[in-house]
């Protein structure tokens, strides 16, 4: 069970880093501030995510 949380968790900080070259490039290239403020919204959620995915498979490593 671990691993599929170990794959999860690899998979969704590969989006949080996604996220943010799409909001540094929005930002590089004056893009709007409402895109921005999405982009920064998604990444904290997709961190968040990363977070308790990689909590969840050591919780599930343990046992």
């Amino acid at each position: 069970m671990s691993t599929v949380f170990n794959i999860l968790a690899i998979l969704v900080m590969a989006a949080v880093v996604i996220v943010l070259v799409r909001g540094l490039a929005n930002m590089l290239r004056g893009g709007s501030g409402t895109t921005s403020n999405k982009l920064m919204q998604a990444r904290v959620l997709l961190q968040f995510l990363a977070i308790v995915l990689l909590l969840l498979a050591v919780f599930f490593y343990r046992q």
